[in-house]
């Protein structure tokens, strides 16, 4: 018996991944910083770039963080690292995450396939089985999918 579907919209992220970049991320800049400012023999310059690489490292675990899988009654935005594509249902053929996928990919009309960074099993290996499955039931129900893996 599979559970209800999810009332649209709904976003479908990393949660437990995106926690841990955040920590992670916040903690080495404060340690970056704080390493910074109490070396006494660093000059401003020196202690600027420590802070600056804190920002830096930062900015690439918040950009770590982005992916996302939003659905919606018109279809599916996918938002990966640096990209952002919207689908409309009819788009998505079959939704799969097989046992050591990343991700979940996205068999397109076109005949190409889509990452979906945003439902990986990663840490949270029960929660991405079911948001995949959310997403593939929702896919058949909107669009003109098949049966598909998840």
């Amino acid at each position: 018996m599979s559970a209800p579907l999810p009332s649209l919209p709904v976003t479908f992220r990393p949660t437990r991944t995106r926690a841990v970049l955040y920590l992670v991320g916040l903690a080495q800049l404060a340690a970056l910083t704080a390493i910074g400012v109490a070396l006494p023999k660093l000059s401003g310059g020196e202690r600027i770039s420590f802070v600056f690489t804190g920002l830096l490292v930062f900015a690439v675990l918040l950009l770590l963080a982005r992916p996302k899988v939003v659905a919606r009654q018109e279809g599916v935005t996918v938002v990966n690292l640096t990209t952002r594509r919207e689908l409309a249902w009819a788009q998505v053929l079959r939704v799969n995450l097989r046992q050591g996928d990343a991700w979940v990919h996205l068999d397109l009309a076109d005949g190409t396939s889509l990452p979906a960074m945003g439902i990986q099993p990663g840490i949270a290996r029960q929660q991405a089985i079911r948001d995949a499955r959310a997403l593939r039931d929702l896919a058949e129900l909107h669009g003109t999918g098949g049966p598909a893996t998840a």
